[in-house]
C-alpha cells in the first residue's frame, strides 16, 4: 500500500515557463547573445548570458542593465504562468534558468556597483525561488 503525504501547509505550486526553442536552439547553436535578445527581447536567457558576458569583462554597469532586462522580461512571463510573486521557480525546469541566471547576475553586478540591499534583496529572491539555482549559481 502506498500512503501519500500531501503537506497540507504547501505554498503554491511550482512555476514553470513555457520553452521557447527557437531562441533557445539559436542561442545553444553560438548564435550570440546580442543577436538572440534582439530577434526573441522576451527570452530571459539571452539576457543573462549578455549580463554574464559584460560582468566577465568587467563591465558590471553594463551587466547590470542586461540582468535587470532579463529580470523583467522573466517576471512578466511567470506572472503569466500564473506566478503570484511567491513561490518555487524550479531550476531543474530548462525554460526557468534564464530567468534565474537574470536573477543572480542582477544581484551581482548590484553588489560590484554598491548597491548592498538589492543585491540582498536579489539572492534572497534568488534562494527563496531555487535553493538549487543559488547554490549553482553562487557556488555554495
Amino acid at each position: 500500500m502506498t500512503e501519500s503525504h500531501e503537506n497540507l501547509l504547501a505554498g503554491p505550486p511550482p512555476t514553470r515557463l513555457p520553452d521557447l526553442p527557437e531562441a533557445r536552439e539559436a542561442l545553444e547553436s553560438g548564435a550570440q547573445a546580442s543577436d538572440v535578445a534582439a530577434r526573441f527581447p522576451s527570452y530571459p536567457a539571452a539576457w543573462a548570458a549578455l549580463a554574464d558576458e559584460y560582468f566577465a569583462a568587467g563591465h558590471a554597469v553594463t551587466s547590470y542593465a542586461f540582468a535587470r532586462t532579463g529580470y523583467h522580461r522573466g517576471l512578466d512571463q511567470l506572472r503569466r504562468a500564473g506566478w503570484k510573486g511567491h513561490g518555487p521557480i524550479p531550476w531543474d525546469h530548462e525554460p526557468n534558468r534564464g530567468f534565474l541566471r537574470c536573477l543572480h547576475a542582477l544581484g551581482r553586478a548590484a553588489q560590484a556597483i554598491g548597491e548592498k540591499d538589492e543585491a540582498e534583496r536579489c539572492f534572497q529572491f534568488l534562494k527563496d525561488s531555487s535553493v538549487e539555482a543559488a547554490a549553482e549559481l553562487t557556488g555554495s
